[in-house]
């Protein structure tokens, strides 16, 4: 595999983790968005999923992701053993902070701006408990 394809396989585990993280809010959003679902149903589903359990399960289900994208990703370039782990410990560091890090913010983008903004697009009342406010 090549230094592109395990860079693009990588970014491919930190979007996916970072829309995972963001499914307590989404799936209402486009149901109200495409009209499955009344505004009210689509705001208690919201805060069901945000304000339950659903939302740390999700965490641990995308850190757990992320975890297993970079195990692969080091696997691909050569690093199997602890000796190995060891000897690249700068760049097994850099790299999962790097990913950890790019993961938040896609996250916090997609989940506190563009879905929140589109969620009051759609009539959610999201207004008031916006992060900017």
């Amino acid at each position: 595999m090549s230094q592109t394809q395990d860079v693009r396989t990588l970014w491919r585990w930190i979007l996916g983790s970072a829309f995972l993280a963001s499914m307590c809010c989404f799936p209402s959003v486009l149901l109200v968005g495409i009209g499955l679902m009344t505004v009210s149903a689509g705001d208690a589903l919201s805060n069901n999923l945000y304000f339950g359990p659903a939302r740390w399960i999700l965490y641990g289900l995308t850190a757990i992701i992320l975890g297993w994208g970079l195990y692969r990703h080091f696997q691909a370039q050569g690093i199997c053993t602890l000796d190995q782990a060891k000897r690249e410990r700068n760049r097994i560091v850099n790299t999962a902070l790097l990913v950890f890090i790019s993961a938040f913010t896609i996250y916090f983008v997609w989940n506190y701006i563009i879905l929140e903004l589109a969620g009051m697009a759609v009539g959610l009342p999201w207004e008031d408990s916006a992060f900017w406010r």
